[in-house]
């Protein structure tokens, strides 16, 4: 083939990967976790700043959504053996020994997170070697409290549920409650413990980004990219008034 006509057929096929994905059925996988606002599976369906955003995107594109629950620890495989069209939320710092080699896209981030610490008001601004005693719902992992948990100088208990991890705290039974910040704050204020707990910055947190993924559409996650690009005064406006982002320092 001359050069002339490799040239015509690469402008050909970089013009058909520029096109829009078509429009189809896709199936979404999320975690069946109570994340509200950011997310979460309530009243056997799919809830939260999440899924607003993924909807609007759907919307906009005239894609057909079916959200799938599995526990958080399943979803991943379900997502890496073609189970599900996409994951939200993911990221590929979650898991990292699975994901080896599995060839997952990523899309640009959607909802910015922090993941810290939580006390009685009057101790924000306190060492962090005074926390002793750390709670978590069960299941989650206090990845930025993993040095002094090792070294025996932090305790760890774990609770079934937010509110009453974050009673503790209010109780001074635990001296704090590691949690997403955003879902923290939320569940303090419907349970009236606004007023005598916040998020203390100082401590150990991680701050990251909710993406969406995929395995068996990375064309979706591209043209997702794209809608995001397109459509950022929307995506805001949706985390603005959810409180998606409480407590990240985002400005959104």
């Amino acid at each position: 083939m001359s050069a002339k006509w490799r040239w015509r057929w690469l402008g050909l096929a970089l013009g058909l990967m520029a096109l829009p994905a078509a429009a189809r059925d896709l199936v979404v996988g999320v975690e069946t976790v109570d994340f509200m606002p950011v997310y979460g599976w309530r009243d056997d369906a799919f809830q939260g700043a999440g899924r607003e955003i993924l909807d609007a995107f759907a919307a906009a594109r005239g894609h057909r959504l079916t959200y799938r629950p599995y526990p958080a620890k399943r979803l991943l495989t379900e997502l890496i053996r073609g189970g599900v069209d996409l994951k939200f939320p993911d990221s590929p710092d979650w898991q990292m020994a699975m994901r080896q080699g599995i060839p997952l896209v990523y899309s640009a981030p959607v909802i910015a997170y922090v993941d810290g610490t939580l006390v009685r008001r009057e101790r924000v601004g306190r060492e962090a070697g005074e926390v002793r005693a750390l709670g978590i719902v069960a299941g989650f992992t206090p990845l930025a409290w993993k040095g002094p948990i090792a070294a025996g100088a932090v305790t760890l208990t774990e609770n079934p549920g937010f509110e009453p991890l974050l009673r503790q705290v209010a109780a001074e039974r635990i001296d704090g409650a590691y949690v997403n910040v955003a879902v923290g704050l939320a569940v303090a204020a419907r349970s009236g413990l606004a007023g005598g707990l916040a998020y203390d910055p100082g401590l150990p947190h991680i701050a990251d980004s909710y993406r969406l993924s995929s395995a068996r559409a990375p064309e979706v996650v591209a043209e997702f990219d794209l809608w995001l690009k397109e459509n950022r005064p929307l995506v805001a406006a949706i985390i603005a008034r959810t409180g998606a982002e409480a407590g990240t320092g985002s400005g959104r």
